[in-house]
């Protein structure tokens, strides 16, 4: 087991990640009912997932992806600013990220799925790059 396998899913956080799992946000469960069952280039997502001692909404392993969505719970210059800082350490780690706000996955959700399209291809060619294909 290298380094990186001891940052990912904290048994630490465990009971966290169920109850938010559990307690999702509207959006995003409509994000998820779009990303779920490798609807998107045949990549994996999986739900509350758990980085160092954070845990992003969406997360795609094999492609080293993390998506946020940001709610109500993310407009003071505080929570910008922890949110930014957080972003920074998973990004410092090799993981890219996406974030987006409610009002985006409410407002045009098929926008939304180009975004991560795009960077899921982008991110499965870095990853495989002698494919041509979807890998």
């Amino acid at each position: 087991m290298n380094r990186l396998d001891l940052d990912y899913n904290n048994t630490n956080l465990k009971e966290r990640r169920r109850f938010l799992r559990k307690n999702m946000t509207k959006a995003e469960v409509l994000l998820w009912n779009h990303i779920r069952n490798k609807q998107i280039a045949g990549i994996k997502f999986r739900r509350q997932f758990s980085i160092g001692n954070s845990v992003v909404d969406f997360y795609a392993p094999k492609i080293r992806l993390a998506i946020e969505v940001d709610g109500l719970t993310h407009v003071t210059e505080e929570e910008i600013e922890y949110d930014s800082g957080r972003q920074q350490k998973i990004e410092e780690m090799g993981i890219s990220f996406l974030r987006f706000k409610n009002e985006e996955i409410y407002g045009n959700i098929n926008l939304v799925i180009e975004s991560i399209t795009a960077k899921v291809k982008e991110l499965n060619l870095v990853s495989h790059p002698l494919c041509i294909s979807p890998c």
